[in-house]
């Protein structure tokens, strides 16, 4: 018997996951075994001898733990993929899921926890992210203060220990919207009653870990046909976005699209119920989708680039009826996306009337490259063409990338949006949104891998995401 795709998909997923994760720590975390030892609750999961046995490896002994539990459970897994036709559909999907959530915790989850807490005993800028963490725990205690983040240097913060000297052009621009530290706040004021510390990781770890509780609900359903044993596109979706083997490496480290990504799906989550489930008021499925979609636009701007196939969905989903002139048609949309423009307005506004140039300079020219410290032509993208070629004279020079994106992004999004209105479905527009932020992207001035990331939790959710039910 053949195995489902599901239980295809988690093998590569584990293997991919388990394999950068180590190579990872080989590169950049040599000194992780010791910090391990000496860490208050993590020295004490293991006994000395146990520690001694394992040896200073490429990775610590907790790891080599984390990772043998992951492989068990995957074993677990596809004995249990092999038997399906033995054992009921129920108890079946009963045993993937717990199996699939044993393999999460182990791969993510776990590994999370162990970097905040090593984080703790080496410092704060030690095992984080320098934007996603270090940062946004300035602008936090920024916003707590009073003070403009997008004003602010960062160069009096633990920002100013991280990375290369001639890469820390980030120590003068913060360059994510409002939403990402203003719903922070609470957590850090919680985390400080609590604790007497915080990590930004503990708010990207529970949103994740909210995200998987949604996702299922954003699944489509099998394939006409198909015989009920044939594979779960909920489980292969839901092992997609858990362990994506760019993106779950960014949770472990503190990048931030995984907010932008939980805002998103929410707000998608909420249109797919906007027709089945019953309004509450003013609070209906459409407003609470809007909602979160301009939460998701005022974090980040790659949230920015779906907005067109999201506006498709909603005049799908009845907001404007296909017997009204264009005009009206327009007007019921627009009611439709204001709740997703107050949101975005109530958070960025209050920035932009304070100190404009100053959030134009952090979000957008740090970017495009027309800041004074602005960010250099970097990652896997055809800018590296732009050096190959000697057509600047180092990565921090202008280059017009502006020029290819228009040739490129702008027929692209011509032809997506003439797609998806002939396929109008939450699958499409997911899959056509990560295809136009790629052509996007690939011609930027950086195509960093976790955009990679981001893009590739989008084209899962477009191939295992509902349509036309």
């Amino acid at each position: 018997m053949r195995p489902t795709f599901d239980a295809l998909m988690l093998a590569l997923l584990v293997i991919a996951r388990v394999r950068i994760d180590t190579l990872a720590d080989a590169a950049v975390l040599p000194l992780r075994f010791q910090d391990v030892a000496r860490q208050p609750f993590l020295g004490r999961l293991l006994s000395p001898a146990a520690m001694n046995a394992f040896g200073a490896v490429y990775a610590d002994p907790l790891a080599l733990v984390l990772i043998a539990i992951s492989f068990v459970s995957l074993a677990l897994y596809l004995v249990v993929d092999g038997l399906r036709d033995r054992l009921s559909v129920g108890l079946t999907a009963r045993l993937k899921w717990l199996l699939l959530i044993v393999i999460v915790l182990a791969t993510v989850v776990a590994p999370t926890l162990k970097l905040i807490l090593l984080r703790q005993g080496s410092g704060p800028a030690s095992y984080s992210h320098d934007g996603g963490v270090i940062q946004t725990e300035a602008t936090i205690q920024f916003f707590l203060d009073g003070r403009n983040p997008y004003q602010a240097d960062y160069t009096q913060t633990p920002m100013a220990e991280w990375g290369f000297n001639e890469y820390r052009t980030a120590l003068y621009h913060y360059p994510y919207l409002p939403w990402t530290f203003v719903f922070s706040t609470p957590w850090y004021l919680l985390s400080q009653a609590l604790l007497g510390w915080y990590d930004q990781r503990f708010v990207y770890l529970l949103l994740f870990l909210l995200m998987l509780a949604l996702t299922p609900g954003l699944a489509r359903r099998g394939e006409a046909g198909d015989s009920p044993h044939a594979g779960s596109p909920a489980l292969a979706l839901t092992a997609l976005l858990a362990l994506n083997p760019i993106m779950a490496n960014d949770i472990l480290f503190g990048q931030n699209d995984s907010f932008v990504l939980f805002w998103l799906l929410l707000a998608l989550w909420f249109w797919r119920r906007a027709n089945s489930a019953p309004a509450l008021g003013w609070l209906s499925p459409h407003t609470l989708s809007a909602v979160c979609f301009g939460l998701a636009c005022a974090s980040k701007p790659t949230a920015w680039f779906l907005a067109p196939f999201y506006a498709l969905l909603l005049l799908r989903s009845g907001l404007a009826d296909r017997r009204l002139a264009w005009r009206g048609q327009l007007t019921g949309l627009i009611w439709r996306l204001l709740p997703a423009v107050v949101a975005f307005a109530a958070l960025v506004l209050p920035y932009a009337l304070w100190d404009f140039d100053a959030l134009l300079d952090d979000v957008w020219r740090w970017s495009n490259g027309t800041a004074s410290q602005a960010y250099q032509i970097w990652g896997w993208g055809a800018s590296n063409f732009v050096l190959a070629l000697g057509l600047v004279r180092d990565r921090f020079a202008y280059w017009p990338f502006w020029i290819p994106q228009l040739l490129l992004a702008g027929p692209a999004l011509v032809w997506l949006l003439r797609r998806q209105w002939l396929d109008n479905s939450l699958a499409g527009a997911a899959w056509r949104y990560g295809l136009f932020l790629f052509f996007f992207l690939l011609v930027s001035r950086f195509l960093n891998e976790n955009y990679l990331g981001f893009i590739l939790a989008f084209w899962a959710l477009g191939y295992f995401g509902a349509d036309h039910e």
